[in-house]
């Protein structure tokens, strides 16, 4: 009888793509591990090449890829090195995607309309990926379009203890900037002992799908609100809720927000807005020509890095789920 050769020990190796490498170089440092050394380019016709420079057979990999704009070039990207690991024989493949593509298209409104996050979670497993890593999706269900683990991480026990260090919870109302809100506000006003206000929106009659804001339900004069949501794209609806927090009375107007997008003209809305402080997370990076003084930035490398830690060593996860 031969002898009975024992299973390779899987080996940690966190891969980056090259949308955001600096959040990914946060992470390993974290993790006291190197970047797999890989090279990458685009090709003049704008088709995209990817080689890793070091064996990864048997390897539990975790490739990281942040989506700013463009998207879909840093997807096909993120895609095209699971392809690579995949093909070079590596044990178990992570996908980590701070801020998910297309989480905004996660249901059809009307007929003939795509249901685009269920279409990114499919181009993910075949492309070979076994588990999916995210922070804070636009709408829970996505979890359920991808066939295998998923971890949905929450920054909101960092924002929390960021806003809970800086700001006094006896005048603090946490508000929804809309009813669509209303449950990750929820969340915040637990995590605070916050009382609750919601914005309500109406439309104006008199313009064509233009939304104004309408009342502020709840009480916010003489207090500190801090508007909550998942993401900041051209940040029109969230000034004009500030505006509103503002025209009722409040003191101060905050907003504590994940995912920093800040398409088009977001950064000179959020300039002159009536906000006193934004605080979002790094899962996306703010490209060096930005300047808004009053935004903070909290790291979300520490979540992240628990994470892979705790998948890596067959741990729980549970406990980073916020």
């Amino acid at each position: 009888m031969g002898e009975i050769t024992r299973p390779m020990e899987r080996h940690l190796m966190v891969c980056t793509g090259r949308a955001y490498p600096e959040l990914s170089e946060e992470i390993a440092n974290l993790l006291g591990v190197e970047l797999v050394p890989t090279r990458a380019l685009t090709y003049a016709n704008s088709e995209i090449y990817v080689r890793f420079e070091e064996s990864v057979r048997g390897a539990d990999a975790f490739v990281i890829q942040s989506m700013p704009a463009p998207v879909n070039e840093w997807l096909m990207e993120q895609l095209i090195m699971v392809d690579a690991l995949k093909r070079a024989s590596a044990s178990r493949i992570t996908v980590i995607v701070p801020s998910y593509p297309y989480g905004r298209q996660d249901k059809k409104h009307a007929g003939r309309e795509p249901i685009s996050a269920r279409l990114v979670a499919d181009l993910y497993k075949t492309a070979g990926a076994d588990r999916l890593m995210t922070i804070d999706l636009h709408a829970d269900q996505i979890q359920g379009f991808f066939d295998g683990p998923v971890d949905h991480l929450m920054a909101l026990p960092a924002l929390v203890d960021y806003v809970r260090g800086k700001y006094s919870m006896s005048d603090l109302t946490v508000v929804s900037p809309d009813a669509g809100r209303v449950r990750l506000s929820d969340k915040w006003s637990d995590a605070l002992g916050a009382p609750l206000a919601i914005i309500h929106k109406r439309h104006d009659p008199n313009k064509a799908n233009e939304v104004a804001v309408g009342e502020v339900v709840g009480d916010v004069a003489g207090r500190v609100c801090l508007l909550v949501d998942d993401m900041i794209d051209t940040a029109g609806t969230i000034c004009k809720a500030a505006a509103a927090l503002k025209g009722n009375g409040a003191s101060k107007v905050i907003a504590a927000c994940t995912h920093p997008i800040l398409s088009g003209p977001a950064p000179v809305r959020l300039n002159e807005s009536a906000f006193d402080e934004i605080i979002v997370t790094n899962t996306l990076p703010i490209a060096e020509t930005v300047n808004i003084p009053k935004m903070t930035v909290i790291s979300v490398a520490p979540l992240m890095a628990s994470a892979i830690k705790a998948v890596f060593e067959d741990g729980s996860v549970a406990s980073l789920f916020g």
